[in-house]
């Protein structure tokens, strides 16, 4: 039995850490550590549900949108404030202006190097680069020959940025399948990516005034209000982000899969999904958002969300007590011994519902969306289930390349209805319909955001007396995913989805890399790998930035 550790994983955000028992080449146990104690709902405790709406922001640079939102909400839900229209389709917007960013960076900038071997395709023949996208009907906007002699410069000088110290090499040299003409493809949109994240995010900048951390968004709807001139920039620059996506992300996607079938047989997880849903439409119900809410169960069997059958248990991580506590009676009160898988190894503590740990993400609510009739959702999944050649088995899907997959769908799905909420605002404010704010009437009482971010679903909960906070709680997205082992022993979701993946090089476990960024991970990363039979031990840092 070898003892590998992934420590800490890079490329996601903010610290983490991967210990697994590997035994004739495949995870046979995992324990997933969170490095980091946030302790943001100590922060603003005392202050108003106005200044949380900003304050919780700062809990990420990637998804400081949903913080504010679902913040935002729950300070609503305390007043007893609906918003007005237009301050709906604007938060739809930025919101969905992050989630573009997000959603493009991961799987360009984060993930594609998992998969994509850039100095590869130094071996390519462009004209078959051409031919090879022109078949897979895939976007073709650089200059495949400029790209190629950029790529040999990086070579010949040693100055290999960004590409540097990856795994290309892992598993003898096997792991990395795609033809050198496809790698030049996609590290063409790896570098386009880099333009097309920055748009979507000069979207959320326009409307939130910056980004990251928005100003415009507040309880009771939003501080922004559009000029023709802001119209017009904001069309374009929607028009220019989903003319991207859509010729690119899916077909780069399908093209990836033809060469990496094994992926699709590991990395399940834990098989239950949970999902608060997020942008509003018009009625303000979760179960009607355009991402709807919703909880399935091991069988996908669909249920509405119940706020009494969330649980935290912490006698795994690094807070005081071993209870389970219920909804909204978390603990926040940090307690670090030491780093135990036997008994307490992470800050994250371990949330479930209705008693179990389950899986958030895009993945989830996309399920839930498929369940729930969404038809842009149903029909694009249909579409590339039948092009996998696995009509109607979702079971293709819960695994480390399906969860990767599934994602680009929900991006294309967002893209499209920044178009059509674009219009709607436009037509709104043609109508003169001037409301983007309404004052609270009462300022004490008690709300609960149920939101998403872009890697999943996302909780604020807040006690409000007087225009002051009492208190304060927040599960966030990686807590569900990356949480330790429960109160009766079942594993997390990315624990339980690492159990299974092969390794065949315990010094490069690129498999369970793959599964870790299928998650997208929201907290950070180097490698330490041990082998206790021999007292081998062997640490480097997996750090494809090649920033020390």
């Amino acid at each position: 039995m070898t003892r590998s550790v992934i420590d800490p994983i890079t490329r996601i955000e903010g610290h983490l850490r991967v210990e697994m028992e590997v035994e004739n080449g495949a995870v046979t146990d995992a324990w997933v550590s969170g490095g980091c104690f946030r302790g943001m709902e100590l922060v603003v405790e005392d202050r108003t549900p106005e200044d949380a709406a900003q304050i919780v922001q700062r809990i990420c640079g990637v998804c400081p949108v949903s913080h504010a939102h679902a913040s935002a909400i729950a300070g609503e839900k305390a007043y007893g404030i609906t918003i007005p229209n237009n301050a709906r389709i604007l938060r739809n917007l930025v919101e969905g202006a992050q989630f573009l960013h997000s959603h493009i960076l991961w799987f360009y900038n984060l993930c594609a190097l998992d998969y994509v071997n850039p100095l590869n395709a130094l071996d390519a023949d462009v004209a078959d680069a051409y031919d090879l996208a022109q078949a897979a009907g895939t976007s073709m906007n650089s200059d495949l020959n400029a790209l190629k002699e950029r790529l040999s410069t990086f070579a010949a000088n040693k100055q290999l940025s960004i590409f540097s110290g990856n795994w290309f090499d892992a598993d003898g040299g096997e792991a990395y399948k795609l033809p050198p003409e496809l790698d030049l493809i996609c590290t063409a949109h790896y570098l386009e990516a880099l333009t097309m994240q920055s748009k979507a995010s000069e979207i959320a900048g326009l409307i939130g005034g910056k980004m990251p951390h928005i100003m415009t968004s507040t309880v009771g709807g939003t501080m922004f209000v559009p000029t023709e001139e802001k119209l017009d920039d904001l069309k374009a620059l929607v028009d220019e982000v989903y003319n991207w996506v859509e010729a690119t992300m899916i077909p780069d996607t399908l093209a990836l899969a033809g060469y990496y079938q094994d992926a699709f047989n590991w990395g399940g997880g834990c098989g239950r999904y949970i999902a608060w849903g997020v942008f509003e439409d018009p009625s303000f119900d979760m179960t009607k958002r355009y991402l709807p809410a919703g909880v399935l169960d091991e069988n996908l069997n669909l249920s509405e969300v119940e706020e009494s059958k969330i649980t935290e248990y912490v006698g795994h991580s690094w807070y005081k007590g071993s209870e389970t506590y219920t909804s909204p009676y978390f603990t926040t009160e940090p307690e670090f011994t030491e780093y135990d898988v036997n008994d307490r190894y992470s800050w994250v503590k371990a949330p479930a519902y209705d008693g179990k740990p389950m899986e958030a993400g895009s993945f989830a609510r996309l399920l839930v969306a498929y369940k729930r009739g969404v038809p842009f959702v149903v029909e694009q999944i249909d579409n590339v289930l039948e092009t996998l050649g696995a009509p109607g088995q979702f079971g293709i899907l819960q695994s480390t390349l399906g969860r990767t997959a599934a994602r680009q769908i929900e991006t294309l799905y967002i893209a499209g209805l920044m178009k059509e909420w674009v219009n709607e605002l436009i037509e709104s404010v043609k109508s003169g319909d001037s409301e983007y704010y309404r004052k609270p009437e009462n300022i004490t009482g008690a709300g609960t955001g149920f939101w998403e971010a872009p890697r999943g679903a996302l909780y604020h909960s807040e006690s409000v007396k007087d225009g002051k906070i009492e208190g304060y709680q927040i599960i966030i997205p990686s807590t569900w995913n990356l949480a330790p082992h429960a109160e009766d022993g079942s594993y997390g979701p990315l624990e339980q989805a690492l159990i299974g993946v092969p390794v065949a090089d315990v010094e490069k476990p690129i498999n369970a890399l793959r599964t870790v960024h299928s998650f997208d991970p929201c907290t950070a990363c180097a490698v330490h790998v041990t082998e206790p039979a021999t007292g081998k031990h062997f640490e480097t840092v997996t750090n494809p930035w090649g920033v020390k």
